[in-house]
């Protein structure tokens, strides 16, 4: 947890919730806080999880684009499995989390453990630092549009998709899928009413 009091982060508090509810109660009159107090939580709970635009609606090496309308992920969620080069022949390296497609496939990757899995654990490591950044999906194509017109730069479009897996991997067909910069830390609330200062004291008894 991160707190603000009046735009400047106090760090004791996020080590100590005890002094923070000292705080509050000192600065909470007639239920209304008198300070700016803003409280802040990282949007990535897992510290190896890697936000990914797993497939976008760009034109591709191939000359291709697949729809994000399309995408068909009912099975996918039930074996969000990610690969290494869509490889099927060594196991999965990682899953995928909160998968979704609305302007583009994107979701939270979640790599292998060392302790099970070290090459797993690797590609991680190496996703972490820099030294690999892109992805590749394989998918079970359903309907697709032939493009006659010489203006538009792909042959295809595909309509409908079944997502199989994902991929992480050195060069991709598509260059927009790759691994997003870390999310920030947003706000979660502004403690404005008395509400608030009752739930983080009941929760503060309960501990």
């Amino acid at each position: 947890m991160l707190v603000k009091i009046d735009g400047i982060e106090n760090k004791e508090f996020g080590k100590n919730k005890n002094l923070f509810l000292s705080f509050l109660k000192d600065n909470v009159h007639s239920g209304k806080v008198d300070a700016q107090v803003e409280v802040f939580k990282a949007v990535d709970v897992q510290k190896d999880s890697f936000h990914w635009i797993m497939s976008t609606f760009d034109t591709d090496r191939d000359f291709e684009k697949v729809d994000p309308k399309g995408w068909q992920l009912k099975n996918y969620l039930a074996n969000p499995v990610v690969l290494w080069s869509h490889d099927y022949t060594i196991p999965a390296i990682g899953y995928a989390q909160n998968v979704k497609a609305e302007n583009f496939l994107e979701g939270d990757i979640v790599f292998n453990d060392k302790e099970f899995d070290e090459f797993g654990w690797s590609i991680g490591q190496r996703v972490k630092c820099g030294a690999l950044r892109c992805g590749s999906v394989g998918f079970r194509v359903d309907e697709v549009e032939f493009i006659d017109n010489k203006e538009m730069d792909c042959d295809l479009i595909y309509r409908k998709q079944e997502l199989l897996e994902f991929s992480i991997c050195c060069v991709p067909a598509n260059p927009f899928a790759k691994v997003q910069p870390e999310k920030s830390l947003k706000i979660e609330r502004i403690i404005q009413e008395a509400s608030f200062f009752e739930k983080l004291q009941s929760g503060l008894a309960r501990a």
